[in-house]
């Protein structure tokens, strides 16, 4: 009785998990706020991102982000003089550059438990694997709807090179017509005072 109970109870909690990637994972692609902070609760940035497939564009108070699913631009604002150095890379999957990246976890290499709090889920994953840079971390998803989208992340808790990150996550959407390519691909003439440095 208690191993299919405990069975049953992990299937609802990879049913949850599936449902919140599925936001994040629709053809037209999906946006949302971050806010994230260390474990002494300093604030690290906030802004928005966007994502559709492997790509992703942030935009954040200390940096611009745009991924194509293959090249990584990375813009440094320093501060009054605006935009003026641009890296491009090509980052391992391992860099969770995308704090969507994080919903994606538990799909390989990590068992996870789940508990109700209010209306929220709580799924904690535990890394199988000494080698995983997340070793563990805990996600919260909103079951409820939110301007059409349910199942949406509020907050994701992670742990990583032995200190702790909290990415808080709000206002999800999924645009009605799919998010332009073009969006997730730096373009040097927004930025003609900008460096473009090639660390390939």
């Amino acid at each position: 009785m208690l191993l299919i109970t405990a069975a049953s109870y992990g299937q609802t909690a990879k049913q949850v998990l599936d449902k919140t990637a599925a936001v994040f994972s629709n053809k037209n692609g999906a946006s949302a706020a971050f806010h994230i902070k260390d474990d002494k609760g300093n604030n690290l940035a906030s802004g928005r991102f966007m994502v559709k497939g492997k790509k992703y564009c942030l935009r954040s108070d200390k940096m611009l982000v745009w991924y194509d699913g293959k090249t990584q631009w990375a813009a440094v604002n320093h501060g009054a003089k605006g935009i003026d150095e641009v890296n491009v890379s090509t980052p391992k999957s391992s860099d969770f550059n995308n704090p969507a990246d994080f919903i994606y976890l538990y799909r390989q290499g990590y068992s996870y438990t789940m508990k109700k709090e209010g209306s929220r889920y709580v799924v904690h994953l535990k890394a199988t694997a000494k080698n995983k840079p997340i070793q563990e971390a805990y996600i919260s998803v909103y079951q409820g709807s939110v301007a059409g989208v349910a199942y949406t992340p509020s907050n994701i808790k992670f742990l990583r090179n032995n200190k702790w990150t909290t990415i808080s996550i709000s206002g999800c959407s999924v645009p009605q017509k799919p998010i332009a390519d073009a969006t997730f691909r730096f373009n040097s003439k927004d930025f003609p005072q900008a460096e473009v440095i090639d660390l390939r």
